[in-house]
């Protein structure tokens, strides 16, 4: 039986590394499998900008592909948390009843859900911003090389 509050914990809190689809697909899941490379990329971009600095444009690339991890990971526990009982155990336990105790939210769930709206959208947020300043930023460079 798969409990909807552990796989929305899960997403939010492990779903760059793709605890949550293991979880929920065992570990034969590619996705899950795939996860961590965006996880790992975007990890590698924070290292070269403590190494190169800000002026680095490859990290530029990379670090937003970490925020856009945990973006879509806290979108993902957000859904499993919204999902009906019904629509949860016909997914995930379509063994059990339709109204199984697995599908049943719970204050834990809700708080999952709270966290993952909070964090999500900021990082998210976070890291749209970063990769537009960045751009512009750059935009701007190269406009004072070509106007001297």
């Amino acid at each position: 039986m798969k409990n909807k509050t552990v796989a929305a914990w899960l997403a939010f809190l492990g779903g760059p590394l793709g605890l949550h689809r293991f979880y929920l697909y065992g570990l034969g899941d590619l996705p899950g499998w795939l996860l961590p490379i965006p996880t790992a990329l975007g990890v590698y971009g924070i290292q070269r900008v403590q190494q190169f600095g800000l002026d680095d444009q490859f990290s530029w690339v990379l670090i937003p592909l970490l925020g856009f991890t945990f973006a879509g990971c806290a979108l993902t526990a957000i859904l499993y948390g919204l999902m009906t009982p019904e629509k949860w155990n016909a997914k995930f336990n379509p063994t059990a009843a339709p109204d199984a105790a697995p599908g049943q939210t719970n204050w834990l769930t809700v708080g999952a859900l709270v966290l993952a709206l909070m964090v999500g959208a900021g990082v998210l947020m976070a890291s749209i911003v970063f990769s537009f300043q960045r751009y512009f930023e750059y935009q701007i460079e190269e406009a004072r090389k070509i106007s001297q």
